[in-house]
């Protein structure tokens, strides 16, 4: 008998399910950022109805919009850490289900007050949705090639959902209702509910979760000012006295919190985060592409339904090409040399084709086709932004500490929810002025008319180019990011 002692052998642990099911995972997780970006357009078809169905005035129905902005915009950074904290993958099945609940509480509001609360919660909770989604997916794709198909696809619906909500939109409230719009959100909450079995383990270290509260209220407060200034420019412009303030103090309050986050010892949003070229490259081309997207989409909006005489439903159906555009880009081309060449290879180009897009669209009068004007300007704009969006959200978390990686992808968002904040107040402030300076003097028949208001998308498509092709330029210069090895 051997009276050595029995050798202890390592215990074996079976592999997370998430390394032979992370293509599942990724299909869970994309249907939650569709749901959350559907949610930025769908809700704008059905505004007019709703509003005539619980009596709401004009001046007050932009709050249904603004009420969500708000609270998406100003908890974005906070629900990021959250997700550091306490858990991606329980911050992501807490904010399914909240999101649901808002929005079933939205669908079934009998009145004004119940409906911009539960906007309000819908907010609140895609803050929580959104960083810990993108954060998943930076953890559960490390491979560059599986990275890159990842992040082509979830790319894809980020620069695309936006017009398939025009679509979902039109059908809901011209053949069910405008609740609808709002109850479409449940169904596909409770199918993402299903892929949490798929995610990766929470792994917490046993530290205690420290908020920086200062850095909390400063961030918050700062990009809510920013957001609901640009959301006020649209009605009151931009040099009048309350959006200049809130600009002013929105400015005022980031830069305090710039200074706060560089002297805690556990700070909301490290500074590592940000001042990594190839990360913050990324959050400007995410800013960028997102002031062009939303800008193009509203005014586009206008122009098929008021001067080309479509139905919501028609309005939706001629967006698709769009969709089908970024979905060939950031699928089929973007996904495939993500691996092989430097980020900028293809967001500086992409920027680029999408901004001769829009010069392409600045080119439109009142009597311009479809066919001519507005379907090779958004094949253009598809083109490009999906060249854009890809690799812009795969980059957002380069390289970052798994610690900050609920943060950083928190400020892709933030850049995303501002520069579309910015984007749609920015552009139709442009198109207003260029309208109202055209009809001056001019009689006012229908004809004058659509001419004005035509004449006034161009110079919002133009302003748009000119922003892409800015942001292509610094792009270039600043994101020096080798190619993945």
């Amino acid at each position: 008998m051997d009276p050595r002692p029995p050798t202890r052998t390592a215990p074996v642990v079976p592999p997370e399910p998430v390394v032979h099911r992370r293509w599942v995972a990724l299909l869970f997780i994309c249907l939650a950022q569709l749901m959350i970006v559907l949610d930025a357009t769908i809700v704008n078809i059905a505004l007019p109805s709703a509003q005539r169905d619980l009596g709401v005035s004009d001046v007050d129905r932009q709050w249904v919009i603004t009420a969500y902005t708000l609270a998406f915009g100003g908890l974005l950074l906070l629900g990021g850490r959250i997700a550091d904290y306490t858990g991606r993958r329980r911050t992501f099945l807490i904010g399914l289900l909240g999101f649901a609940g808002a929005s079933a509480l939205g669908g079934a509001a009998p009145g004004f007050g119940v409906l911009l609360a539960a906007r309000a919660c819908q907010g609140a909770f895609g803050a929580l949705l959104a960083p810990s989604a993108l954060s998943l997916l930076s953890v559960i794709f490390a491979r560059p090639a599986d990275r890159a198909k990842a992040f082509g696809v979830f790319g894809a619906i980020a620069a695309g959902g936006g017009s398939i909500g025009l679509v979902l939109g039109g059908l809901l409230t011209e053949y069910l209702d405008w609740r609808w719009c709002l109850y479409v959100n449940v169904p596909i909450a409770v199918i993402c509910v299903l892929g949490w079995y798929f995610l990766p383990r929470d792994h917490h270290d046993g530290t205690r979760a420290r908020f920086d509260v200062p850095g909390v209220l400063l961030a918050g407060l700062g990009l809510v000012a920013i957001v609901y200034g640009c959301s006020r420019a649209e009605s009151d412009g931009w040099a009048s006295v309350p959006v200049a303030g809130l600009l002013i103090a929105g400015v005022v309050l980031l830069a305090a919190f710039v200074v706060v986050e560089s002297r805690v010892a556990r700070p909301l949003l490290p500074l590592r985060v940000v001042l990594n070229r190839t990360r913050g490259g990324a959050y400007l081309a995410v800013a960028v592409a997102i002031i062009a997207m939303f800008g193009m989409l509203l005014l586009l909006t206008y122009d098929l339904q008021v001067v080309k005489g479509y139905s919501p439903v028609r309005t939706g159906i001629a967006f698709l090409p769009l969709t089908g555009a970024v979905l060939v880009s950031a699928g089929g081309i973007a996904s495939r040399l993500l691996p092989r060449v430097p980020p900028r290879v293809l967001m500086a180009p992409g920027l680029l084709v999408a901004a001769g897009g829009l010069a392409w669209l600045s080119r439109l009068d009142a009597t311009t086709s479809y066919a001519s004007g507005v379907l090779p300007g958004q094949l253009l704009v598809g083109l490009g932004m999906g060249l854009v969006m890809a690799p812009a959200l795969n980059y957002a978390t380069h390289e970052v500490n798994a610690s900050d990686a609920g943060v950083a992808s928190a400020m892709a968002n933030t850049a995303q929810q501002v520069g579309g904040s910015i984007g749609v107040a920015l552009l139709n402030t442009v198109a207003t002025s260029a309208t109202a300076g055209y009809l001056a003097g001019r009689p006012k028949n229908p004809l004058v008319l659509k001419e004005g208001l035509v004449r006034g998308f161009t110079h919002g498509f133009t302003t748009a180019a000119v922003v892409l092709a800015a942001g292509a330029l610094v792009i270039g210069v600043v994101m020096n990011t080798a190619r993945p090895r």
